[in-house]
């Protein structure tokens, strides 16, 4: 079966590129040209991966965004914009898209993007038989397997990117990871040392999972050097 990619975008130009490139990749391509008509279409067509312009009529990108995670819908987002504005990147990054782009933009690097969060969510069960043992830490309980997290008995709900960095703090606790090495380890390809994504990713798993994102008690910054995942101390 082809992955179904759904592509949000009023320029047509644009639009008709992306789609065309990415049929020659061997994807099956659908398109709205505003918000709101691709908002239903990701709610009703379920597509493997969502690529997203910023700036649309009837809806824009970021409400888009942030009401396909309001209704845990955690399908894989690309958001483009035109304004190469650090504000809009992090804003779509801190609403759940999993990756951006800035216009202009080469069609080629785009389908390579997508090739990239695909392989790597649809990665995951595989690598998952071979480590599917839970990650067990004070009242913070991960299955890789299943893609599931519960904190105190309770589900939380992540995006794959999320998901992907927690799963991968866990496993290397009490290890200080820099922000360089997470953005090759989870995110697998050059983003020009823009460690902002991973502050911004950081400070949403701290959101879900601390009592005060404040003062974590699992994610601890590690100032000029990067992070590190603790287990609590009990009492």
């Amino acid at each position: 079966m082809l992955n179904k990619i759904l592509i949000i975008e009023d320029e047509h130009s644009i639009a008709t590129l992306l789609s065309y490139n990415l049929v020659q990749a061997g994807y099956e391509t659908i398109v709205a040209y505003d918000g709101k008509e691709g908002y239903e279409m990701a709610m009703s067509e379920k597509p493997s991966l969502i690529v997203l312009d910023l700036m649309l009529p009837s809806m824009d990108g970021v409400e888009v965004c942030k009401s396909l995670r309001q209704q845990k819908i955690n399908t894989p987002i690309i958001m483009l914009t035109a304004k190469g504005d650090e504000f809009d990147k992090v804003l779509g990054l801190e609403l759940g898209a999993d990756d951006y782009m800035t216009k202009p933009f080469s069609p080629r690097e785009v389908v390579a993007r997508i090739k990239a969060v695909l392989r790597r969510v649809q990665a995951a069960p595989a690598e998952a038989q071979d480590s599917s043992a839970p990650l067990i830490m004070g009242n913070l309980a991960v299955y890789p397997e299943r893609f599931e997290v519960f904190l105190n008995e309770e589900q939380i709900e992540f995006t794959p990117k999320e998901f992907e960095l927690l799963v991968y703090l866990m496993e290397n606790k009490n290890r200080v990871l820099t922000r360089d090495q997470l953005l090759s380890a989870v995110w697998k390809y050059d983003f020009a040392g823009d460690t902002r994504i991973v502050d911004v990713h950081i400070s949403h798993l701290r959101e879900k999972i601390e009592e005060n994102s404040r003062k974590p008690l699992f994610i601890k910054t590690i100032r000029g050097l990067g992070y590190k995942f603790e287990e609590p101390k009990a009492g």
